[in-house]
């Protein structure tokens, strides 16, 4: 039983570290241009690392999920409406299970 009190505390005071580090450390305002830009993307590049495996792995054959992920970039670079990116990822995956 103690383990699990012994786990909770290092899990809390992980959590609050990671909080408080950026207040005691960055006190005045970034100027450093490739700093800034860094935090700017970290953002997209975090949701991107989750939802890429889950968009491949999603269906019973990979070919479908890398057929959607294709159509979704294009659509998305064409675009850039979030529905059709959605309604042709749909198709894609469906045409791609007629298919394989």
């Amino acid at each position: 039983m103690n383990n699990v009190y012994i786990s909770l505390l290092i899990m809390c005071a992980t959590v609050y570290a990671i909080r408080l580090l950026p207040f005691l450390v960055f006190r005045k305002n970034i100027t450093n241009r490739w700093f800034r830009s860094f935090l700017h993307y970290v953002p997209y590049v975090t949701l991107a690392v989750m939802t890429f495996p889950a968009i491949v792995t999603a269906t019973d054959h990979v070919a479908a999920g890398v057929a959607a992920l294709a159509a979704g970039l294009i659509t998305a670079w064409i675009s850039g409406d979030l529905f059709i990116v959605a309604v042709s990822c749909c198709a894609a995956v469906f045409v791609a299970g007629l298919i394989v």
